[in-house]
């Protein structure tokens, strides 16, 4: 296959063994069915404005007030990408510098915690992110992490649980959101209790963001004062962040990420994002992110019939956690064999997992990806069918021989997009 990516070429002329690897990765990425919850396919506008001009450019500071000269340009763009950020998603700010999802979180931190006040999220275990207070990242050592999880017999979370815990806490933030959250987000009784006890609610919606944008999912904005996405996931754009909040939390937000957490902006990826943002305001996107939800369910059905167990039942957004506890088959060796066969997710922790992390009971399972590919209920359900298949084989090679030859004939008909192999 030729890549055939803009100036791609000077890649290949200064750099062959890079350019190799670049062909290898594309080739990789249309050549399978990418279930990974946190990956898409960026368009080709996308891409092609994350390899543009503006990454030669520093621009330490905000537009029109930075600490170099020459920013005429920058400050546009980035006023753009602010601009349509605020329009898509009816905020009154809009903060798009955060390099990632894990700096925007902690710049809330920076933003309106001391170190040593109490925090609530949701705990990693049961689908929260590390950046939510696990003991492993600076939140958990640095600030006194409280975590709800899921009821046991639902896999929902349940917020007169949530509420007994920030009575007891009384805790100064409480996050909702996270990775593997398989049901829509209640913000609104989110809201209620952090109204409660006094605390700022922030949602995490770094998942389903471009559910949020597309009228997929109910949003956080009136719910919850600051809102933290990451801009790669189903908002289809650059590896990027941003925070949104209302007028009141705006000036915190921002010192806290310049001067407080980093220097200049990637202009390449805030360039890349305007483009994005753009993208997800059409009516296009709109059916996107309703086709999104429509697979999942769809893939979670056929899973479920085949006798695979799911947490909570199924799935309200893009994603799907199964739990493997019953077939005595670890994540890890199924994601292994699935990657085998063409099938691409990963091993994930289920709530009250009885394994360890790194080779825990569940699969994790997302639609974003290869819906951009054009892919409905009819791939899903032959996607669901290879999934137990590979699964129930546990190793047997032939069964991923014969699923990676169907999976290869079916992505051949649907071209990844961006990618151009």
């Amino acid at each position: 296959m030729a890549y055939q990516h803009p100036r791609f070429d000077a890649v290949r002329e200064t750099d062959p063994t890079v350019a190799d690897l670049i062909v290898a990765e594309a080739e990789r990425e249309a050549g399978a069915v990418r279930l990974i919850a946190s990956e898409n396919y960026a368009s080709e506008a996308v891409m092609a404005a994350t390899g543009s001009a503006f990454t030669n450019k520093y621009s330490e500071g905000y537009g029109g007030k930075r600490y170099y000269e020459g920013q005429q340009v920058v400050d546009q763009v980035e006023a753009l990408a602010i601009d349509r950020a605020k329009a898509l998603f009816g905020v009154e700010h809009a903060n798009v510098q955060p390099y990632s999802g894990s700096p925007a979180n902690l710049a809330v931190y920076l933003a309106f915690a001391e170190p040593g006040d109490t925090i609530l999220g949701m705990s990693l275990a049961a689908g929260g992110h590390l950046t939510h207070g696990h003991k492993v990242s600076a939140t958990g050592k640095w600030f006194d992490a409280v975590h709800y999880g899921v009821r046991k017999e639902t896999g929902r979370i349940d917020l007169d649980d949530v509420r007994e815990l920030a009575v007891e806490h009384r805790p100064k933030i409480i996050f909702c959101g996270g990775t593997a959250v398989p049901r829509t987000i209640d913000f609104a009784g989110f809201a209620q209790i952090a109204d409660e006890v006094d605390a700022l609610l922030v949602a995490d919606i770094a998942h389903i963001s471009g559910l949020v944008a597309g009228g997929a999912h109910p949003t956080p904005v009136g719910h919850a004062p600051v809102v933290t996405t990451t801009t790669h996931k189903s908002l289809r754009g650059p590896r990027g962040a941003m925070i949104l909040t209302d007028a009141d939390h705006a000036k915190a937000v921002d010192r806290a990420i310049f001067p407080g957490l980093q220097g200049g902006p990637h202009n390449h990826t805030t360039a890349a994002m305007a483009v994005a943002l753009g993208e997800a305001s059409t009516d296009d996107f709109r059916d996107y992110a309703a086709q999104i939800v429509t697979n999942a369910k769809a893939l979670g059905e056929v899973l479920a019939e085949r006798g695979l167990e799911l947490v909570s039942g199924g799935t309200d957004n893009h994603l799907l956690l199964v739990d493997l506890t019953p077939t005595a088959i670890g994540g890890k060796p199924a994601a292994q064999a699935l990657d085998r066969a063409g099938i691409v997710c990963n091993y994930n922790a289920v709530p009250f997992d009885s394994r360890p992390p790194f080779d825990p009971s569940g699969l994790r399972l997302g639609t974003p990806a290869i819906t951009s590919r054009g892919m409905g209920t009819d791939e899903m359900a032959a996607i669901g069918h290879w999934i137990v298949d590979v699964v129930e084989a546990d190793g047997d090679a032939d069964v991923e021989a014969r699923v990676r030859n169907e999976v290869t004939d079916l992505v051949a008909g649907f071209p990844a997009p961006g990618i151009n192999v």
